[in-house]
């Protein structure tokens, strides 16, 4: 974990607070952009072989695609994956959860241009007719086709995955009604995940794009959680830190010395002296400005 260390002492101030709200943010542009002019949204898509043809953007635009239409089911979902963001940011930390979700990102496109290489080394014939299988077009046809595969639908997953395994006893409310655990949940979307890239498997060559997407967000998980397993703390981890600072702080603030005339102690000022005076009747402390000025205390017999 030192690197990861070292990484936030040089470019922690870099790092995005509520980079979730960001998110949320291109998705609303997606789906304007899906009901004003959906075609557009085309030259948006991760296609490697459009970028490798000069369409650099899309290294970045890929992001505002959204994984699906638009119901009032996405807004409760685009809700919750914001409020589980928030969460895991304020438990990781800024930085940590910036570079999570970074990578997933990053990895997307690593697997995009795994598929791209994958797919180049069957030959032009063989990529034709997968082209000519997705609507026809040849090459450029079939990576169209899978570019709509990688969008941020499964990096999501993959951060209610993260959620879970943070909070795994943290309780919320299935379809509004149902209490169930976060690890239960959990579970199911990991069955989900593997569901679909055995369904997937079933397409054929045309379901490999959605297998590669799958398989990347899962192995950045996979690696960041074995890479940072040591470094995480829970909720309970946090909250029983912060109690021990509060405990040790008020224990620091405790005074074992405080001057009877002007009632400074060693916390207020730990530049002065104490001493008690032999010549008063009583234990009587007193700073080093107060010790030979004072009027001594005599016992009344």
């Amino acid at each position: 974990m030192n690197f990861l260390y070292k990484w936030e002492r040089k470019w922690g101030k870099y790092a995005i607070p509520n980079i979730t709200m960001y998110l949320i943010i291109c998705y609303a542009f997606g789906y304007m952009l899906q009901w004003t002019n959906s075609s557009f949204l085309g030259f948006l898509t991760l296609d490697p072989y459009a970028i490798l043809h000069g369409q650099v953007w899309r290294l970045f635009t890929w992001i505002i695609v959204p994984p699906s239409g638009f119901d009032f089911f996405t807004l409760i979902m685009l809700y919750f994956y914001y409020s589980i963001g928030r969460s895991l940011e304020y438990a990781w930390g800024t930085f940590s959860y910036n570079v999570y979700m970074f990578s997933g990102m990053l990895f997307t496109i690593i697997g995009a241009f795994f598929l791209y290489a994958g797919c180049q080394l069957f030959g032009a014939d063989q990529i034709a007719a997968l082209g000519s299988m997705a609507g026809g077009g040849g090459i450029s046809a079939f990576y169209t086709f899978a570019s709509y595969s990688f969008s941020t639908y499964y990096i999501c997953m993959s951060m209610f995955l993260a959620y879970a395994i943070t909070f795994p006893e943290m309780q919320v409310l299935l379809m509004m009604i149902i209490p169930i655990k976060v690890k239960i949940l959990g579970i199911i979307y990991g069955v989900m995940m593997l569901y679909y890239v055995i369904s997937a498997g079933q397409l054929g060559i045309l379901g490999i794009p959605t297998q590669v997407a799958i398989v990347s967000t899962l192995l950045n998980a996979i690696i960041f959680f074995v890479v940072t397993r040591k470094s995480f703390r829970t909720p309970n981890q946090i909250k029983r830190q912060r109690e021990f600072k509060k405990k040790t702080a008020k224990m620091r603030s405790i005074t074992k010395h405080k001057c009877a005339i002007c009632g400074r102690t060693e916390v207020d000022s730990p530049d002065l002296e104490f001493r008690f005076c032999s010549k008063c009747q009583g234990n009587y402390e007193y700073c080093s400005e107060h010790l030979y000025t004072h009027k001594h205390v005599m016992r009344q017999s």
